[in-house]
């Protein structure tokens, strides 16, 4: 495959998002709804893997009839990365709306890495979860947490995260709330938290 590389996600790109997410989590379905209130709320933690000279051209005002000089089509996506804060504790149901950022929110929650099978095996996910905690860093998180599918704990024990209960403050805390949520993304979830830093 010829070399993508990582940019913004924009509103733009959902259709080709969508797209990817129904081909690599096709058991796990989320609504086009969810992914474009993720995007509206906290645009710095949502990216875009791309062809590198996709990225190039789309940001050249050299011209107004295009977005991009490859074959592929304007906007493709070939794979994407969604997070954004949570209060430590209280990781989002599958197919929910957050309706706003809370004003207390304490952790850092990775919602979706997904690539394109051809596009795997060459560092983008890795780069894509690092640009990720940067975002965590920068904005000065202690915890960042996810929920792991498909028996990927292994990939993101190679950047510090183990498994965990989520213990937050507040009703509903960590604990059987927390596995209850993850119980809805299968048997194999697991829900995992790194301290950054």
């Amino acid at each position: 495959p010829p070399l993508a590389t990582w940019r913004p996600l924009s509103p733009t790109d959902l259709p080709s998002l969508n797209c990817i997410a129904a081909a690599v989590h096709p058991d796990l379905p989320e609504s086009p709804q969810v992914f474009a209130e993720r995007i509206a709320l906290f645009p710095e933690g949502c990216l875009a893997l791309t062809l590198t000279s996709q990225t190039s051209t789309s940001t050249s005002t050299s011209t107004s009839t295009s977005t991009s000089t490859s074959t592929s089509t304007p906007n493709a996506l070939y794979g994407y990365a969604i997070s954004h804060p949570i209060r430590r504790g209280h990781p989002p149901a599958l197919d929910t709306l957050l309706q706003s950022i809370p004003s207390d929110a304490d952790c850092y929650y990775i919602h979706d890495v997904a690539i394109l099978p051809e596009f795997r095996g060459r560092g983008y996910a890795r780069e894509g979860v690092c640009r990720l905690l940067d975002v965590a860093g920068r904005y000065g998180y202690e915890m960042t947490c996810l929920v792991s599918v498909y028996g990927t704990a292994r990939f993101w024990g190679r950047f510090g995260f183990v498994e965990g209960e989520g213990e937050g403050e507040g009703e509903g805390k960590g604990g059987e709330a927390v596995r209850e949520k993850v119980r809805e993304y299968g048997e194999d979830a697991v829900f995992l938290e790194r301290r950054n830093g």
